[in-house]
């Protein structure tokens, strides 16, 4: 079985979020074990500096590097990363998991994403869209992406 940790940035608050994921990880738990690490987001004043962002990026950074597991494979998830379709999705998770390891570390960054040395300890950027998400709202994306990536897996028919 996979061993799936998400380490995310914020608390999800809004109660739509909070039942669309608790779907997919319902749906997900006979092909993975799933672990969600919510990571306190440092709070910011309303109009910062690229000083301040920075600052946010480094001591958020720090929280998630002491999160992540010894000897798993980490994906950030990041707009500049790697575009994958589904079914690439499905096929990078099935070679992960055939040829390297079963456990794998998803971080998705806060609102000022990942800092740069973050991204550096991952061994895969991967990007879902061009387009920009607010950080809860991805992470449920991201959870019917991965329900959708263990259904091709499995031959199951929800892709379709």
């Amino acid at each position: 079985m996979i061993n799936i940790n998400v380490l995310a940035i914020g608390t999800i608050k809004e109660s739509y979020l909070k039942a669309g994921i608790a779907e997919y990880k319902k749906r997900l738990q006979p092909y993975a074990k799933i672990e969600i690490v919510e990571i306190s987001e440092e709070a910011i004043k309303s109009d910062p500096s690229e000083a301040d962002i920075a600052k946010i990026l480094e001591i958020e950074g720090k929280r998630i590097i002491e999160k992540l597991r010894h000897k798993s494979q980490v994906i950030a998830l990041d707009i500049h990363g790697e575009m994958a379709s589904s079914e690439d999705f499905a096929l990078m998770l099935l070679n992960l998991t055939l040829y390297q390891t079963s456990n794998i570390d998803f971080v998705i960054g806060g609102s000022w994403g990942l800092s740069e040395y973050v991204k550096s300890k991952c061994d895969k950027l991967l990007s879902f869209s061009k387009m920009t998400f607010p950080h809860q709202l991805m992470r449920l994306i991201f959870f019917e992406q991965l329900y959708r990536a263990l259904m091709i897996n499995n031959q199951h028919t929800y892709h379709k």
